[in-house]
């Protein structure tokens, strides 16, 4: 990976990491991700990756729901694992470069039942390896739900290191190039997400100092009067929409001639697009 600014996420944590907690768009596809897996009860029997975990915040949010689940997040950025293992001291954390192959320890290999990777991908030059070498850690039969962005792409998304947007049917083929089975990929997140991306773009640079952290705040009070606003409007999105900017897909870790049996529940009103 690039060692260039825009990948530096030891950095990009410690600027960002309260302002992405804040986010409504973090928590509106964390309710999507949540719908997809189809966990019940406490989560007991359930191991999920978190592949690209950043700061915990996924992590949290799976054990505070499924306070018996076991969760392990990959995680490229060292200041991202520190934060996460501080945050979520009953998940285990691994420093790894996603990109690089390097020998899976036996206890870790095949090792998840559910997995996620949600917001990654957009961020590397090689998206079928990192979802190559993330497949070592998950079994054959393994549900994996991912998510990336789609529309334009914000002065914010460069910074970050955003190297594209994608298309349903781009992801659909860089996970069968990976080796796993997609069962479906398709748009979501309109209106509402699409508007608030919309005034992310058209902040130009200016978001990125909204974002950064800065005197005991987490955001701009324009960037946080924002985000408040658009937390309910969230909720009202639809999981389903050819207009969506959010692309959603799922996928089991191998090709397999079985039909799938974990029961996944796709949104009621799925088009493929």
């Amino acid at each position: 990976m690039s060692t260039s600014s825009h990948d530096d996420w030891d950095r990009h944590w410690d600027d960002f990491s309260q302002c992405a907690e804040d986010n409504p768009a973090l928590d509106y596809r964390r309710r999507v991700i949540f719908n997809l897996l189809g966990l019940q009860g406490t989560g007991a029997g359930v191991r999920l990756l978190d592949v690209g975990s950043g700061q915990g915040d996924m992590t949290a949010a799976v054990l505070a729901k499924y306070p018996s689940a076991e969760v392990r997040g990959l995680e490229l950025s060292h200041s991202g694992v520190d934060i996460s293992s501080k945050k979520v001291p009953g998940a285990r954390f691994i420093q790894r470069n996603l990109l690089e192959q390097i020998t899976v320890p036996q206890e870790q290999h095949n090792w998840a039942t559910h997995a996620v990777c949600s917001e990654v991908i957009e961020h590397v030059d090689d998206p079928v390896r990192l979802l190559q070498n993330a497949r070592e850690y998950m079994r054959p039969d393994c549900l994996l739900v991912l998510t990336v962005p789609g529309g334009p792409m914000s002065s914010f998304d460069k910074h970050i290191g955003h190297r594209k947007h994608y298309q349903p049917g781009e992801v659909e083929t860089l996970l069968r190039q990976a080796g796993y089975c997609p069962m479906q990929v398709w748009r979501a997140g309109f209106p509402f997400f699409n508007l608030y991306r919309c005034l992310v773009v058209l902040r130009g640079k200016k978001i990125i100092d909204d974002a950064t952290a800065r005197d005991g705040q987490s955001a701009s009070l324009p960037a946080r009067l924002a985000m408040a606003a658009f937390t309910p409007l969230f909720h009202l999105n639809f999981d389903s929409s050819q207009w969506g900017w959010q692309i959603v897909g799922i996928a089991q870790a191998s090709f397999s001639n079985q039909p799938n049996d974990q029961g996944v529940p796709a949104p009621s009103n799925f088009e493929e697009h």
